[in-house]
């Protein structure tokens, strides 16, 4: 009798440290940090909150500092020109150490994803634009080898930026569910 108490304490306990283990597993892959600034910025913005916080986890890995090796920044990974572009358009201050910090970050990033969210209708091309350009997508869609209504791209040519939006459709649906819990 004692030896299947044990077995039951036992069973129960490792049942407990999978699950913490489990969930401290899943925080660290797709962590959602930031998350006021993501929902409002997303909601001013007319963007779904959960494709934002795909992207800067496919971008960043929500590291606030982090920098490309072409120069890209913060969370967002905005170009510097792309970022100046943008704070003009909003009427706000800029200075490359700005986009370092989370909440600019995420201000501009969101308002430039909207901008290419009203020049290009699926979500491929938009994150496709995001990471390639927006004229690289101009040019792929219209290219019968990429796209046969100009709206859709069948096939994304850059090995790096197909990868990215398959990135970014498979951990959309965590971040909706991370969301939706509140």
């Amino acid at each position: 009798m004692k030896v299947k108490i044990l077995v039951i304490v036992f069973l129960i306990l490792f049942a407990f440290l999978c699950i913490f283990f489990a969930q401290s597993y899943y925080n660290y892959v797709y962590p959602l940090k930031y998350k006021e600034d993501i929902i409002r910025e997303a909601e001013l913005n007319n963007l779904n909150p959960a494709l934002v916080a795909s992207i800067i986890n496919a971008e960043s890995g929500f590291e606030a500092t982090a920098v490309s090796s072409k120069g890209a920044m913060g969370l967002m990974q905005i170009m510097p020109q792309t970022a100046k572009f943008v704070a003009e358009k909003l009427r706000i201050d800029f200075n490359e150490d700005m986009l370092l910090e989370p909440a600019y970050n995420i201000k501009i990033g969101c308002y430039y994803l909207n901008y290419l969210n009203n020049k290009f209708q699926s979500q491929e091309a938009l994150l496709s634009a995001y990471n390639a350009g927006e004229g690289v997508v101009k040019t792929w869609l219209k290219d019968q080898n990429y796209s046969v209504d100009g709206i859709n791209l069948i096939k994304i040519p850059y090995t790096q930026t197909n990868a990215y939006v398959q990135k970014i459709n498979k951990i959309l649906p965590v971040y909706e569910k991370r969301l939706k819990k509140g």
